[in-house]
């Protein structure tokens, strides 16, 4: 992977606009809890690359992490990331990280596909884990995983946290409060041209539905419940990939991919994701005003304005008040890459978070699923729930 400019996301691999200004100034400390002396969770972070750099200046400014080392397989990296950061260890190995200066929290920033291996040699040293998405490879490993954090009585969650912000919430709130009526269909999508900085996005455990489709799979279910069979197409639209340090790659998992997904009582969603898609409103969400997730019932209509992500608000339309109407367009502290924090701060406090392993890992069945729905033209049941509702 390329060394990053300074807050690069991995939305927008083209410039870095996503965490300037007050975003990354005001927002991490509205979400923290107000404690005047905070423990503070001795932290270490694996992967020193393009999501380190959004992940960082949200955990340096956290007043329950203390930053005690960084990792990398390119040990550049983690040097350039300490000295920006005052992080005193850096590593070149999981290995050495782990017999080194100790820690109780990791944070997992590496490749999709390491995630597994990475989140399973956390547990067994005995730090809790943050995992960026998805924790593991197939929802066997990662319930293996997960049982493994039980028994030895560690925490284990996995990005994304769509279901924290105040957008899901609302839209939660108005489905529990049957504004909609009777719920029927639901839409969600996000795709961009595709990254050239690593070939990690078009390789075996890579593909649209870990990196784009994850979240809005995770807003879906959450606010219409578990997935009860899941039908899917997909495809490689662009065979042939240009990489920044490797050249021209083969494209071996989906960079277009349509998922329907069966959630009991006749509620039918649906996800499209893609590194094909261009977007006139530009990939750092900011200018995105589209509706990217909708909620259609009886009754009522409700979008999501913006990116699941980087929401900006909600439109309700129903039939006693037709007219759309915009709310919850403040924020209140929600980013993206606030996961860590907000697990350091659960730890730090107690304070449980609506993120959960079980809901992660029931993403990562629908994801599999779909491949397989797709590669056999079947419909796929899942296995896997989580409790819901999210919100209450």
């Amino acid at each position: 992977m390329k060394t990053p400019e300074p807050l690069l996301n991995r939305r927008d691999f083209t410039k870095a606009a996503f965490l300037t200004g007050a975003a990354l100034a005001t927002a991490p400390t509205s979400v923290f809890a107000a404690d005047t002396a905070p423990k503070r969770i001795r932290t270490g972070v694996i992967g020193c690359g393009s999501v380190s750099g959004s992940y960082l200046p949200v955990l340096a400014k956290s007043p329950h992490v203390e930053l005690v080392s960084l990792c990398d397989i390119r040990p550049e990296r983690a040097r350039k990331q300490a000295e920006r950061f005052k992080v005193a260890n850096h590593y070149p190995h999981i290995d050495a990280m782990l017999a080194g200066v100790p820690f109780d929290f990791l944070i997992d920033l590496t490749d999709m596909q390491e995630h597994e291996k990475i989140n399973r040699r956390g547990l067994e040293a005995g730090k809790h884990v943050w995992s960026e998405k998805p924790i593991a490879n197939t929802l066997a490993a990662g319930q293996k995983l997960l049982q493994l954090a039980i028994k030895k009585n560690l925490r284990l969650w996995g990005a994304p946290i769509t279901v924290e912000s105040p957008q899901f919430a609302f839209m939660a709130r108005t489905l529990a409060e049957r504004k909609l009526g009777r719920v029927a269909a639901a839409h969600a999508f996000y795709g961009h041209e595709g990254p050239g900085w690593s070939s990690f996005f078009y390789e075996k455990g890579g593909g649209s539905m870990p990196d784009l489709a994850v979240y809005n799979f995770t807003s879906l279910t959450g606010l219409l419940g578990p997935v009860k069979s899941v039908s899917a197409m997909m495809s490689i639209v662009t065979p042939e990939r240009t990489i920044d340090e490797k050249g021209k790659i083969k494209v071996t998992e989906e960079d277009n991919a349509m998922v329907l997904m069966d959630h009991g009582k006749g509620v039918i969603s649906h996800v499209q994701s893609g590194f094909n898609y261009f977007n006139p409103h530009g990939h750092d969400g900011s200018g995105e005003q589209r509706h990217t997730i909708q909620i259609t019932g009886s009754h009522g209509y409700m979008g999501m304005v913006g990116y699941d992500w980087a929401p900006q608000g909600v439109e309700l339309a129903t039939m006693k008040s037709p007219k759309l109407e915009r709310h919850v367009t403040d924020a209140k502290g929600y980013i993206w890459q606030l996961g860590g924090a907000l697990a350091a701060e659960s730890l730090s406090t107690g304070r449980q978070l609506l993120v959960t392993p079980e809901h992660a890992l029931h993403v990562l069945e629908v994801i599999t699923a779909a491949r397989e729905s797709s590669a056999t033209g079947r419909r796929i049941k899942l296995s896997s729930t989580f409790k819901w509702p999210v919100v209450s």
